[in-house]
């Protein structure tokens, strides 16, 4: 086990280094840097002034702004030096978890992400907890229940869901009960009212969940279908199996069939998604659903940046979710062996 951990370990050192190579390269070549966007602004606010003096009638030419001026910000923003020592220099701080400072936003990139990372949490949490917790128990029943009405009926449900785009349904939510055309029941921005810090305690703890309601049905409608349907799934292949009629026909009830030695078997697919599932839902964002309801998180500071060319936030925060991500994977390989005692990792090759 020791021994496969460290190979997995050591091959996330390449995986990372040329996942930032890659993108540090794309960087390079797209038009309207911080440094074009920089130029562009400061022309833009010297022809407003001259229009402002009186001359807005005349034509000038194009004037532009000098070239010790240009190498000014090139300097600024750290373009004046080549791009391979640029990325080794870059690499070299985020080894120590140093991202710099946002072009766009005029702070750490730490603080700017940790500043948005409340909504991304409490979205991902919330959903992360909710599908789980709903789908699990509604797989197992429409496995026992394989054919039935109620297996119609919740398949057809979920499947509608599924089909509807989270934004839309996050739209015709705000309709309905955000007072959109018919009943105002729930709030439409934020995270908390505005006099939240004079609630008391369970007032603050009801004003978030209230205003959470919409935002997290929003986004958790679409993901019930594909886990409620991989748990029965897994649960059917497992029913079918010869064991289970071995263990039928030895007296067993149904209820210790399913629990003593079906779902041990079966949950083993589930489990391991867990363990990245609930890493990545602190992080996750959505710039749709955080648009619609007015929510400042990770998704809209993702397309900020891009949009921005924000790089340090672009590169600072795509460093970070890949080692979340590789982490999380290497986490899922071993939660294999936590669930199936009969997996062994030494034989991998």
């Amino acid at each position: 086990m020791s021994s496969y951990i460290l190979k997995r370990i050591l091959l996330m050192i390449p995986t990372l280094f040329g996942v930032m190579l890659i993108t540090f390269t794309i960087t390079q070549f797209v038009p309207g840097g911080p440094v074009d966007r920089m130029m562009a602004q400061i022309e833009g606010q010297a022809g407003a002034g001259e229009a402002a003096s009186g001359g807005a009638g005349l034509y000038r030419g194009g004037k532009g702004l000098d070239r010790e001026r240009i190498e000014q910000l090139r300097k600024l923003y750290g373009f004046d030096k080549p791009p391979v020592q640029r990325f080794l220099t870059m690499m070299g701080n985020y080894l120590v978890f140093d991202f710099g400072d946002s072009y766009y936003h005029h702070m750490s990139v730490v603080d700017l992400v940790i500043s948005k990372l409340p909504v991304s949490m409490s979205l991902g949490l919330w959903t992360f907890v909710i599908v789980y917790s709903v789908c699990i128990p509604l797989g197992i029943a429409k496995a026992v229940r394989d054919g039935s009405r109620f297996d119609v009926i919740t398949s057809t449900i979920i499947l509608v869901g599924y089909a509807i785009p989270g934004f839309v349904l996050g739209i015709i939510l705000i309709v309905l009960f955000g007072g959109g055309s018919f009943w105002h029941i729930f709030p439409l921005r934020g995270l908390v009212s505005d006099n939240w810090h004079e609630l008391s305690l369970m007032g603050k703890i009801m004003d978030y969940l209230w205003h959470m309601v919409l935002p997290v049905t929003s986004s958790t409608v679409g993901s019930l279908a594909v886990m409620t349907l991989l748990t029965k799934n897994s649960f059917l292949e497992e029913i079918r199996k010869q064991y289970v009629i071995t263990a039928r026909a030895k007296g067993l009830s149904e209820k210790q069939v399913l629990y003593r030695h079906v779902f041990r078997n079966a949950i083993i697919p589930i489990i391991t998604g867990f363990p990245g599932s609930f890493i990545t839902a602190f992080f996750t964002g959505s710039l749709l659903i955080e648009t619609i309801f007015s929510l400042d998180g990770m998704g809209l500071l993702a397309y900020q940046s891009v949009m921005n060319r924000d790089y340090p936030v672009v590169l600072g925060t795509l460093y970070f979710f890949t080692i979340i991500g590789l982490v999380s994977r290497l986490l899922s390989d071993l939660s294999y062996v936590m669930v199936d005692p009969r997996i062994s990792f030494d034989k991998v090759r």
